[in-house]
């Protein structure tokens, strides 16, 4: 898979962040971008975007960045720092590999506001199986 509609029909599978309105927007070895649109189901009590909302943003970007190599990358730790609230427009994740093993590598996601201003920041460790991703 190496075309940006390929792997979008790849990660379309993902059903939890699809249907929270997340889209990938851009991908390449190592790294990835995606974007949620802010709508009222992601608002907590305070009326601000959910914490479990921005971090299913930046583990789908996680996600499409590590196994953009081709292979299988499995999640084994993730965090999140919350750095600013956020309450209307469109978010974006980048993620970017940091550093990639034969058995693990590791990610930083920053979130950003349609400002630019930093709204979080992700970071996670993937094992990498030794097994081609399945197209279909």
């Amino acid at each position: 898979m190496d075309t940006l509609k390929q792997w979008q029909a790849h990660f379309a599978k993902d059903q939890f962040a699809t249907g929270n309105g997340i889209e990938l927007v851009e991908i390449g070895p190592g790294r990835a971008v995606a974007r949620m649109a802010i709508e009222p189901r992601h608002y907590n009590a305070v009326g601000s975007v959910m914490g479990g909302a921005l971090f299913t943003l930046a583990d789908f970007a996680f996600a499409a960045a590590s196994n953009s190599h081709g292979t299988v990358a499995v999640a084994t730790d993730c965090s999140i720092s919350f750095l600013r609230p956020a309450f209307t427009g469109t978010l974006t994740a980048e993620a970017r590999e940091l550093s990639r093993g034969r058995t693990l590598a590791h990610y930083d996601v920053m979130i950003r506001d349609e400002q630019e201003r930093l709204v979080a920041v992700f970071h996670g460790t993937v094992y990498r199986k030794n097994e081609p991703i399945r197209r279909g």
